[in-house]
């Protein structure tokens, strides 16, 4: 007996040792510089958004963040190298819709998300919003369905591609409304806007950024954002929800790392981000870009993760997408 208690005290000694040792580790962290994985080309809203946090954290903690673009097959190759790295905190994740989309997009992804990817911190929710070209004779989102209703299939959907927030948010609009739509992907948002302009289109559920200018100029009618509130953006435009009751589409975007980082490293990761989304001038910047901050816990974005993944598994499984 006395053996056993000996062996357990040693135990707990050793316990206590190494839960010491990550906690000096993580006051100390970083201390050499952090890989930013963004899943995406540079110039896009996720390499926007790593950029501009990414230069306040390397200011804040002394270190350098750096983004490191690794774009293909839907965000996937991004994110599979992050869930292969280091837990140790040196590579982090851009995290974006399509980490919650291709969960069910995909019958052959190499890893589970949300197993293997530990929440951080979210960063901004910003809405999509739905529009059509000016001269299209709905007004508002229940003339459009009306008017979908009583031309069933002539109505063509563009999006910036199979799978997009984009695509998906439209789609999410069709299984709630009933309406029969014909979706026309594209290889981004500015081609779909051009046809759409030329009237080959008629309704896209785009990222408010990439739209926005065409609503100031008045050649698009934006008819409602996707979020549950209005956007400060457009604040005279209602949301789908307010005609559909319980739509609510948005994009999302936080930092993720590989599991088993240690906990202390990520909560000071979760701290200094809030932080930095409680300035001023960050909160401006997130304004611009349509989009408002997502100060929480891990926990907090985990919930944000799971219920954006368990959603558009429905969506997707209504549409009956698949990219393999």
């Amino acid at each position: 007996m006395t053996s056993r208690r000996a062996a357990i005290g040693l135990i707990a000694i050793g316990c206590s040792a190494i839960l010491s040792i990550v906690s000096a580790q993580a006051q100390d962290y970083p201390t050499r510089p952090v890989k930013w994985v963004v899943g995406y080309p540079p110039g896009g809203a996720t390499d926007i958004l790593a950029r501009l946090i990414g230069q306040r954290l390397s200011e804040r903690l002394n270190q350098q963040f750096v983004i490191e673009n690794k774009p293909g097959a839907g965000n996937n190759v991004g994110t599979e190298s992050v869930v292969n790295a280091d837990p140790d905190g040196y590579t982090i994740l851009l995290v974006n819709p399509a980490n919650g989309i291709n969960a069910s997009l995909y019958s052959k992804l190499n890893f589970n998300f949300i197993r293997d990817i530990a929440p951080v911190a979210g960063i901004t929710r910003s809405p999509n919003v739905m529009v059509v070209p000016a001269d299209f004779p709905a007004k508002t989102v229940a003339e459009f369905i009306a008017y979908a209703k009583a031309n069933p299939g002539k109505i063509n959907m563009a999006s910036s591609g199979n799978g997009t927030s984009v695509h998906l948010s439209g789609e999410l609009f069709r299984s709630m409304t009933g309406i029969d739509m014909v979706h026309v992907p594209y290889k981004g948002a500015a081609p779909a806007l051009t046809d759409m302009l030329g009237g080959r289109v008629q309704v896209i559920f785009d990222n408010l950024p990439s739209a926005m200018q065409h609503i100031k100029a008045g050649t698009l009618r934006a008819l409602a954002v996707t979020t549950e509130t209005r956007s400060p953006q457009l604040p005279d435009v209602p949301t789908v929800g307010d005609t559909v009751k319980g739509y609510e589409a948005s994009a999302w975007f936080g930092v993720g790392a590989p599991k088993n980082t240690p906990r202390p490293i990520i909560e000071k990761l979760n701290k200094e981000i809030n932080a930095i989304l409680a300035e001023p001038g960050i909160k401006q910047r997130l304004d611009e870009l349509g989009g408002v901050p997502l100060i929480g816990t891990p926990e907090d974005f985990g919930k944000i993760i799971q219920a954006e993944t368990d959603k558009w598994a429905k969506v997707v499984e209504f549409a009956k997408i698949k990219v393999d």
